[in-house]
């Protein structure tokens, strides 16, 4: 009797409409529970909570609209992701976790351990002309005359690769053969061997556009921070504790961007982005995300989640089904 794999359907927690919605005028995340509650405690959010309920369709139909209509400037950015594009210390460090014997130990030697503390870490991934072609296709894209959807709710000005089509070809292998076994290696109790989902983008920093981003932590398991260029000063990361209060924030760790490397860390670690002082800084975030983590409890209102079925890796929460499906049942 022959089987198949079931496609997996992913959600979010019903908290995303209500909970952790930010009011980029005062630099806070806000809880709505009622209009009352929402005019007494913040003003009006009505249209935050709305667009929050319209994303996935919206994307949905943006990401088809761009698959019939856009023509790429690098082509080759869409291929099936190769070694080549990849920095050579970050291939060594992949090749080792999976190798026999891996240890944490031995990963650490591999790495650069931005802060032991609050397990950051720092590796190069991609090579300079791959990030190169990379933005040259980002910047491309960012012209046309393609609709654009805001990369999350705290930066307007980036990319969502999924809808841009990289999903599949760069960002999924990318996760798969290379960020999984790293991951399982840094972060065994965070779900890095678990990881079954992502989502990924690319923020842009520029004179009259986004030039900060205020304390937040990521709606992921575990994140990876890629600074893909230009030429820029300021911006860097600072980070506090994990899952610590921004009014808490005293005395945080900053991180330098680096052209190239990307930055390790727990999404539930505070952080945020210093202003950015001249020039133009993007950078490629991915929120790693583990269903056997968050099914259990959502890493954003820190509850069980309450389950909303979506389009695409949605939130990366899944709804406890067969993983195979029997083909015979079917016909």
């Amino acid at each position: 009797m022959a089987t198949v794999a079931a496609p997996r359907r992913f959600c979010r927690c019903a908290c995303f409409y209500t909970d952790n919605l930010y009011v980029a005028r005062y630099g806070l995340h806000v809880r709505f529970r009622s209009e009352q509650q929402l005019r007494r405690d913040y003003g009006p959010l009505e249209q935050e909570v709305e667009r929050r309920q319209r994303l996935g369709p919206e994307s949905a139909a943006r990401k088809a609209l761009i698959a019939s209509s856009y023509h790429p400037a690098r082509p080759e950015v869409y291929d099936s992701l190769q070694d080549a594009a990849l920095a050579p210390e970050f291939l060594a460090v992949a090749e080792y976790s999976v190798s026999p014997g891996a240890d944490l130990k031995g990963l650490l030697q591999r790495l650069e351990t931005v802060s032991e503390e609050k397990r950051i870490y720092r590796v190069p991934v991609f090579t300079a002309p791959f990030c190169q072609a990379l933005l040259e296709e980002l910047e491309h894209f960012e012209q046309s005359d393609m609709p654009k959807g805001r990369p999350n709710t705290m930066n307007n000005y980036g990319v969502l690769l999924h809808e841009l089509g990289l999903d599949e070809p760069l960002m999924t292998p990318l996760r798969e053969r290379f960020l999984q076994p790293v991951m399982a290696l840094l972060y065994p109790d965070c779900g890095g061997g678990q990881l079954d989902s992502h989502r990924a983008f690319v923020v842009k920093y520029a004179p009259g556009q986004d030039l900060e981003l205020g304390c937040h932590y990521d709606n992921a398991e575990l994140t990876l921070n890629v600074a893909l260029g230009k030429v820029f000063t300021g911006g860097a990361l600072y980070f506090g504790g994990l899952f610590q209060a921004p009014a808490a924030l005293t005395e945080p760790l900053e991180v330098e961007h680096v052209v190239g490397q990307g930055v390790l860390h727990r999404g539930g670690q505070l952080h945020g982005a210093r202003p950015l002082g001249t020039g133009e800084r993007w950078n490629l975030v991915v929120w790693l995300r583990a269903s056997a983590v968050r099914n259990r409890l959502c890493p954003m209102c820190r509850c069980e989640p309450d389950l909303v079925d979506d389009e695409g890796f949605s939130d990366g929460f899944t709804r406890e089904e067969p993983t195979t499906v029997d083909v015979c049942a079917l016909t």
